[in-house]
């Protein structure tokens, strides 16, 4: 048999653009006195967009202004940040930590390596199995998931939940109780499956949307798998009340450059931007230019995009399912109400221990976050009554002097707001806050 002969391929060829024009990153202090620009360029590539949000949304800083330009091979990015406190970012760590991640050192690990992101909570937390939730929403329900976990000596050392159209996501990061490594024991594994799916399921054997637990796979980012989890649940076709204003989303063609425009209009919030450009992505559209802008409590955003194809959305089947989608993305991460910050020494059982509290003082959580600083367990939960209701002043501070004594506590309570139309001619911006889901402040008191 005569042999075959392949023509050679480099495998470093895919590589070799970025490492001839090798991506620039620009911390900017001087141009702008209220904030700090961010400029990004770099070769163009699939995802890039989303890589950039997410590496700035995860230092907790937000953004005001941006402008994205990725025409033909290149990929332009300027974006106006600022800290928490509405400040400009000066923290030399936290500069350092762009410049690397965004630059040609972070490219470089990337090319051989998927993106890490934010794998758990916002720092590292060693090995642990990682598991995901997606069921019915009923109150309790993450009381009873805790429970078992604790009861079959898992640790949970991080765990973030949204509540969205009663349905519930959830990424749970659990180790073993004795030695605080990932639990491989499949005998095990699969008994806590079962114990789970049994609890998720409750008395909803007859549910269409049938609940399950998984061990997932990979390292995608823990916001980003939230979205895809609820996406792939389809819980944007369900139509019910949600909270705050409703955003005002359309979508025209620009018949002249080839473009679908994406234009959303809303309430500002943290990670309003990653939210829209994770579901873009995991949607499979390229955003070829953007712009984003926000004034007081409003923010608007507009996207020039098309699908991976190359073709534009011309069916209203397509346009309505696009913008069904982004409302959701919208509201998956919008709590008005109280939110509890906890923070104590962490232990097997805490947030079991935390959980049960809050459903024994009648307490429903929709959103939940959970992570692990050194020795300390640091612990956010938005919470309404078990009829969805805002809850009463008198049960808050029950549950603060219940649980004040043995934890750190810190309560808050955002205001519904108005529609933003109203309070951007206000001025006022009462209700609407840019505060981090994982508290900065407590976890600075907390790091060495």
């Amino acid at each position: 048999m005569a042999k075959v002969y392949w023509p050679y391929f480099d495998p470093e060829y895919e590589n070799l653009s970025t490492r001839i024009n090798p991506p620039s990153v620009s911390i900017d202090n001087t141009s702008c006195k209220e904030c700090t620009l961010v400029k990004v360029d770099s070769m163009n590539k699939p995802g890039i967009l989303l890589e950039v949000v997410q590496v700035l949304t995860d230092l907790d800083l937000t953004i005001t202004k941006a402008y994205i330009s990725s025409d033909g091979g290149w990929f332009m990015d300027v974006f106006h940040v600022t800290d928490q406190q509405g400040n400009k970012v000066t923290d030399s760590k936290t500069i350092d930590y762009i410049e690397k991640v965004l630059g040609p050192k972070g490219y470089a690990s990337a090319s051989q390596n998927t993106w890490p992101g934010k794998r758990v909570g916002v720092h590292s937390l060693g090995d642990h199995t990682s598991i995901e939730i997606i069921a019915r929403d009923r109150p309790g329900l993450l009381s009873e998931v805790s429970a078992v976990l604790a009861d079959l000596h898992f640790n949970v050392v991080a765990a973030e939940a949204w509540t969205h159209n009663r349905r519930i996501a959830c990424v749970l990061y659990v180790n073993d109780n004795e030695t605080s490594r990932a639990v491989d024991d499949p005998q095990r594994l699969s008994t806590m499956e079962e114990q789970l799916n049994l609890v998720l399921r409750g008395c909803e054997q007859e549910d269409e949307k049938v609940a399950r637990t998984c061990l997932s796979i990979g390292s995608t980012h823990v916001d980003r798998r939230l979205h895809q989890m609820l996406f792939a649940d389809r819980d944007y076709e369900a139509v019910t009340k949600v909270d705050g204003s409703v955003p005002k989303i359309t979508i025209e063609n620009c018949e002249e450059k080839g473009y679908s425009v994406v234009n959303v209009s809303c309430e500002d919030r943290p990670k309003l931007m990653f939210d829209i450009v994770c579901t873009l992505t995991d949607m499979q559209y390229i955003v070829f230019h953007a712009t984003i802008t926000s004034s007081g409590p409003h923010a608007s955003q507009e996207y020039f995009i098309r699908h991976k194809d190359g073709c534009t959305l011309d069916s209203e089947g397509e346009k309505e399912r696009v913008i069904k989608c982004l409302e959701a993305a919208i509201h998956r991460r919008v709590s008005e109400g109280w939110s509890l910050e906890l923070c104590a020494k962490d232990r097997v059982g805490l947030l079991s221990e935390v959980t049960r509290i809050l459903r024994e003082h009648g307490l429903s959580v929709t959103r939940a976050g959970v992570t692990t600083v050194g020795e300390q367990a640091v612990n956010v939960f938005y919470v309404r009554d078990a009829s969805g209701n805002p809850v009463d002043v008198k049960t808050i501070e029950a549950l603060r002097g219940e649980i004040g004594h043995s934890m750190m506590i810190n309560v808050k309570n955002k205001v519904p707001s108005k529609s933003w139309k109203e309070e951007g001619q206000a001025g006022t911006g009462r209700g609407w806050a840019k505060t981090s889901f994982f508290f900065g402040n407590l976890l600075e008191k907390l790091l060495p």
